[in-house]
């Protein structure tokens, strides 16, 4: 089993940023990928960034130049650096663990974007 703390989501004006933060404790494989997806109301979940334990990136083309994923692998900790936040990221943020046994998600975090 792998447990994940969020943190760090809020209310936030237009061009503002916050910054996500997700711990994964508990029987962590090295190889695994960390990430945040987002559901905002009445739309699917959908992938915003990722991070492998190598430290290959993918994001969604709505976020490239705005958000930033990284990792602190010595301490299984994600982070979703996000600026120029916009009305449309408003949603539900979810940390994601996935390894070659399982994935595993978090209890999510909400983050609202005011105009």
């Amino acid at each position: 089993q792998v447990q994940l703390v969020e943190s760090g989501g809020g209310l936030v004006q237009a061009g503002g940023s916050l910054r996500l933060s997700c711990a994964a404790s508990g029987n962590i494989f090295s190889t695994n990928t960390m990430g945040w997806y987002r559901q905002a109301p009445g739309k699917w979940r959908a992938l915003v960034a990722s991070i492998t334990s190598g430290s290959r990136t993918n994001y969604a083309e709505s976020v490239k130049g705005r958000f930033t994923i990284s990792r602190d692998n010595a301490k299984n900790t994600v982070y979703l650096q996000m600026n120029s936040l916009e009305p449309e990221d408003t949603a539900v943020y979810y940390c994601y663990f996935g390894s070659s046994v399982s994935d595993y998600w978090g209890q999510g975090t909400q983050v609202t974007v005011s105009s």
